[in-house]
């Protein structure tokens, strides 16, 4: 099942069908997986990042208008790839074939996730920039990598969930089994 960037410009109708087709099939237990996460990922970040104030972290920098869509935007991707993993209830083992397309949906959406914690997070209050690049670096040269540090994590998460939610609802047939011929 390959998902080119072609393929996701030249159909998008058709991608939007097999989301929305994908979205309508879960059951309740998907639902409540995809609040249940984007619930905890949105805590976990807001609370790490100071978006949600709370006397545990500090920020040093306050919070840029775009780091509030991002940071929920972001959990919501990744709530609902996590939900993408739960199994419906009438599901059997052989109607839930594992790809290597989830292996990298996973990896990508777990990077994007990353890349939005360290997107909407107090550039100098990072230890790791702050350690990498000082205090004025870490103003000067990562602060205005935040930006695109945000696009990348929407767009890893983002093209995960895409991944997830087509590989739902599309029949991938590998080249064995398709040249196979049946003998009667």
């Amino acid at each position: 099942m390959d998902f080119s960037s072609q393929d996701f410009l030249k159909s998008p109708r058709g991608i939007r069908s097999q989301i929305l087709t994908a979205l309508r099939a879960w059951d309740s237990r998907q639902v409540a997986a995809a609040v249940g996460a984007f619930i905890c990922i949105g805590i976990f970040i807001g609370i790490a990042t100071v978006l949600i104030p709370n006397p545990i972290f500090g920020r040093d920098i306050p919070p840029v208008w775009w780091n509030y869509p991002v940071w929920i935007a972001t959990s919501l991707f990744s709530g609902m790839l996590v939900a993408s993993y739960v199994k419906p209830k009438n599901a059997s083992d052989n109607d839930l074939p594992a790809s290597r397309q989830d292996e990298k949906g996973s990896k990508l959406g777990m990077i994007g996730t990353v890349l939005a914690w360290f997107a909407v997070g107090c550039p100098v209050c990072n230890k790791i920039a702050l350690m990498a690049l000082g205090y004025s670096g870490a103003i000067t040269w990562f602060a205005p990598l935040q930006p695109i540090l945000a696009v990348a994590a929407l767009a890893l998460t983002g093209v995960a969930l895409v991944w997830r939610l087509r590989g739902q609802v599309s029949c991938p047939a590998n080249e064995k089994t398709a040249s196979v011929k049946v003998v009667r």
